[in-house]
């Protein structure tokens, strides 16, 4: 059965971890452009502060306290997205955490903890919203990661996370597939991202978290979110870093482990002196903030953008043999 996606202005959107981060960037993001969206996350007061922020702006919003561990709150957010507008056309899976620690330090409950919330959740999400996907159509967003193809010290078990995250995504992608159900399945693979997600992971360190360079904004994930919505590409890499490293792996894999050990560890190591904390594993952080306050510089894209934008594919590479062209040309070169 073909797929089709409506204009992203005739869609209803459901984003969880909508309350801070790549969620709340999405969301608002969607909303401008004229989708209605419906956010969850476990934070009622952040949302409805961001659902009076979009309607204030002439969007369209609601809001659903969700905790995705839960297979009866996701029964609910969708219930909510049925009842408020009628349906849904994109879900995204989006809501995440870590944590910092070496793999033996940190308890078997936060472990449990961290894959009730990041893969039980997509899970979950991806279940419920196919009940009604497999009617309409539309499109299922899963936040995956570069770690869904290599993994970082320090972040064990996220890394653990988001290597199942991938699996179930791609497995979930050939089923759907073969009973022609008409619904794309996209996994989105940021790299490091500004968002608060240091400040929400538990952290078993003596330093604050930080996230390794090169780090990118979090409009370049929503809009790679967004542009699923309308087109259901398979896979989307935010950031040219993360696409290189990925790459790395295949190819060159002790090279990867290298570096992981002896240049990722001592990112996390560096920086302001921290405490044994929990985060936002067991109950809602600060939210309402997209940026993180990243130490390092934040860049945008042009990868990712390149990747989603046809056009501009087109001009770069038109440009790249341009100069390819240029150099040859010159006198003393073959």
């Amino acid at each position: 059965m073909r797929i089709r996606h409506k204009p992203l202005r005739e869609q209803v959107i459901v984003i969880t971890g909508a309350s801070s981060g790549i969620g709340l960037a999405t969301a608002r993001a969607a909303a401008r452009r004229g989708a209605r969206v419906v956010l969850a996350a476990r934070n009622a007061a952040a949302l409805d502060d961001i659902v009076h922020d979009i309607r204030e702006q002439g969007g369209e919003a609601c809001a659903v306290v969700t905790d995705v561990s839960r297979r009866e709150d996701i029964e609910a957010l969708a219930a909510e997205a049925v009842s408020a507008y009628g349906g849904f056309d994109t879900w995204v899976n989006n809501a995440s955490l870590s944590i910092f620690g070496r793999l033996e330090e940190v308890s078997d409950a936060d472990h449990r903890r961290l894959f009730d919330v990041n893969f039980w959740g997509i899970v979950y999400g991806s279940t419920v919203a196919l009940q009604h996907l497999r009617r309409s159509g539309g499109a299922l967003v899963n936040l995956g990661s570069v770690a869904s193809d290599l993994a970082f010290p320090i972040q064990g078990m996220y890394s653990a996370s988001k290597h199942a995250i991938k699996g179930f995504t791609d497995a979930l992608r050939m089923e759907l597939q073969e009973e022609g159900a008409p619904v794309s399945v996209t996994l989105i693979k940021p790299a490091s991202i500004d968002t608060p997600f240091p400040e929400h992971a538990r952290n078993y360190m003596t330093r604050a978290p930080k996230l390794p360079p090169p780090v990118y904004d979090p409009a370049d994930v929503a809009e790679a979110i967004l542009y699923a919505a309308e087109h259901g590409p398979r896979d989307v890499y935010i950031g040219g870093g993360g696409k290189l490293m990925s790459s790395l792996r295949k190819r060159v894999p002790a090279v990867t482990d290298w570096m992981g050990a002896a240049v990722v560890s001592k990112t996390q190591k560096a920086g302001v002196a921290g405490r044994d904390r929990n985060g936002a594993l067991y109950a809602a952080g600060r939210d309402g903030a997209v940026r993180g306050g990243s130490p390092h510089h934040v860049m945008r894209s042009v990868y990712t953008r390149a990747s989603i934008n046809p056009v501009l594919t087109g001009i770069l590479l038109a440009g790249a043999t341009a100069a390819a062209a240029s150099l040859l040309g010159r006198p003393g070169r073959s």
